[in-house]
């Protein structure tokens, strides 16, 4: 009897839970299986974007074609930028260009080419326009804009990480995350045979027996069967969209969060973002930079972000802080030094991904996204057949 009351009640929680919540999470699912198909097809489909012209194959940001260098300082002109500075520091010019257009209150992240061929692409985030520039990396000049949810694949990953609400939306997919992983386990429960003749019949799929039936075994075999690879979909998805859940495991564990230094007084004149750069690949000449971070005001440190060996994340983790101002490093930190949160990212952010064993994990974060969305709509027919 007691048995017989605590699966009505999983049973209860398992359905109520899978049509709201579950529901959501599958759309979600949905939209990030589309993901590993519409990246690459963006790329392929739009090269003028994503690749560079062909003078610029293999070419250096710093050499800059001389007949772009002219309009480039004029661009940056109420930046106080002079064709003289623009010769030396390309970057620099390129940090006055976007401030003067986007305007100081804006930040700026430049995505430096990571092979032959790549366009360098700069994520602006201001008041006025969030978005993505496409540049020639020889010439600086641009190769077209995006915004935002400009495109199919940014408005499907924009859905899928944050269902267009920004931290809102991020906490909402978090919560329904942790509570599909409640789903998954009441689904185990109910599913779990007891008696050996029901082992035997646990992993048939009887699918000539019609409609209603063929879904039925159909949902309870694909929670059985690849439970393991949906559950580390959907908690990885939780742990990339609530950063929260990271400060919880370091609390466990007693590890504090890793926080960028403290920008003091600056230790002499200006320096241009091509000496910072410089002088940050001469400290891991060994690493490939991810990323260089730009804050809208000199009150937070640049952070140029290293790809070194062994880092499984696609962008690198290990991190330099230097001086907005006059450049000096206020700090560095490998990926090995980090906090437990910021370790356990470098992995679980290209496992979700899809990149961190290349095509095979794409294939199969793919297929996980269809198996979590087709487990969504079957349990919403088989509930709808039964209610009827």
């Amino acid at each position: 009897m007691a048995l017989a009351k605590a699966r009505k009640v999983w049973m209860w929680l398992h359905r109520w839970v899978g049509l709201t919540l579950g529901l959501l999470l599958a759309a979600a699912a949905l939209l990030g299986a589309l993901m590993t198909v519409l990246r690459p097809l963006d790329e392929a489909l739009h090269p003028a974007l994503f690749r560079a012209p062909a003078h610029a194959v293999g070419a250096p940001v710093a050499q800059v074609d001389p007949s772009a260098r002219t309009a480039m300082a004029g661009a940056a002109a109420t930046a106080s930028a002079s064709p003289s500075a623009a010769e030396a520091a390309p970057l620099e010019t390129l940090r006055r260009r976007i401030a003067a257009e986007f305007g100081p209150q804006s930040t700026m992240t430049l995505r430096p080419p990571r092979e032959d061929g790549e366009s360098l692409r700069v994520l602006v985030r201001g008041p006025a326009w969030e978005g993505t520039l496409y540049l020639d990396p020889a010439t600086l000049a641009e190769l077209g804009r995006r915004g935002e949810t400009d495109g199919a694949a940014n408005l499907v990953f924009e859905l899928h990480s944050a269902l267009l609400l920004g931290d809102t939306g991020k906490a909402v997919l978090a919560f329904s995350s942790l509570a599909y992983l409640a789903l998954l386990v009441t689904g185990l429960i109910l599913w779990w045979p007891t008696t050996r003749a029901q082992w035997r019949h646990a992993f048939k799929l009887k699918l000539d027996k019609g409609t209603t039936r063929g879904l039925f075994d159909l949902h309870r075999f694909g929670g059985a069967v690849l439970g393991l690879l949906v559950t580390v979909a959907v908690a990885s998805g939780a742990w990339m969209a609530y950063r929260p859940i990271g400060g919880w495991v370091n609390a466990m564990v007693g590890d504090a969060a890793t926080k960028p230094p403290k920008v003091g007084k600056d230790h002499g004149e200006r320096v241009t973002l091509d000496a910072m750069v410089a002088q940050a690949r001469a400290r891991w000449p060994e690493g490939q930079i991810g990323y260089v971070q730009l804050a809208a005001s000199d009150g937070k440190p640049v952070r140029i972000r290293f790809k070194l060996p062994g880092d499984p994340h696609p962008n690198g983790l290990s991190s330099i802080w230097m001086h907005p101002v006059d450049g000096h490093v206020l700090g560095q930190q490998r990926l090995e030094q980090l906090d437990l949160a910021t370790r356990s990212t470098a992995w679980i952010y290209p496992l979700h991904a899809g990149e961190l064993f290349g095509t095979a994990n794409r294939v199969v974060t793919g297929v996980v996204g269809l198996v979590l969305f087709g487990m969504g709509v079957t349990g919403t027919w088989l509930w709808w057949r039964r209610r009827r």
